[in-house]
Parts: C-alpha cells; structure tokens; sequence
C-alpha cells in the first residue's frame, strides 16, 4: 500500500508542477507581449481556472516570492525524478515529467536550492529575457 500512496503522491506533485510550468509559460507569453501579467493571472482566476493552485501559485510568479518555500525546490525535483524512475521501470512513457525535471534542474542550477518549487515558474520569463 505504500508504494501505491507513493506513486500517488508523486503523481500529484507532477500535475502541480506541470500546471506551474504551464502557468510561467503564459505568464510570461502575455508579458513580453505588453499584458500586465497580474491582469491576466485575474482573469483566469476568475473565469476559467478558479482553483486555488492558479491562485496561489499565479501569485508567487508574478510577485516573484518564493521564499520561503513552501516546498522546496530540491524535494520536487526529487519527487518527480522517483516518479520516472517508477514509471522506468513500469515501462510507462513520461515526456513531460521528463522535462518538468529538466527544469526543477535547470532552476537549482541556477541557485534555486532555497526557493519554492513554483519558481519554475519564473524560468520561462527568464528565458524570454523578462
């Protein structure tokens, strides 16, 4: 039953990140483009995704407040590199965990080991120069 909640568990934190990864990317599209980011984090949280993960997750992006981590860092990219290590082994494609490790990586490479894990959320304004 443990390895069962556990699969779980990482399952979950690979929907998370994704949905935060996904959430930096727009976030940071409409901001090159000119759009307040914090207006358009308002409207999806008021139309279409009302959940609390847009909310709360929404903000620390546009705020950039990451610290202090609510879970950090170094624990979600351990999360999901045991996820594909399960999903290795059950010969389970995973290309998007894939790349949510790559960059949970490329965020504690750039000296994110103190930071909330929603701060790959961030990367994608950095990699458009915002």
């Amino acid at each position: 039953m443990y390895w069962f909640s556990a699969s779980v568990q990482r399952n979950h934190h690979a929907q998370v990140a994704l949905e935060t990864e996904t959430l930096g990317e727009a976030l940071a599209l409409v901001g090159k483009a000119g759009i307040d980011p914090r207006q358009y984090l308002d409207v999806l949280t008021s139309t279409l995704f009302t959940t609390p993960l847009y909310r709360t997750y929404g903000g620390q992006i546009v705020e950039e407040k990451f610290e202090p981590a609510g879970f950090a860092a170094p624990l979600g990219a351990k999360d999901i590199r045991l996820g594909l290590a399960a999903a290795d082994g059950l010969r389970v494609p995973m290309p998007l965990a894939s790349l949510l490790h790559d960059r949970l990586l490329t965020l504690l490479a750039r000296g994110g080991e103190a930071l909330d894990w929603s701060a790959i959320g961030q990367l994608a304004a950095r990699d458009a120069g915002l």
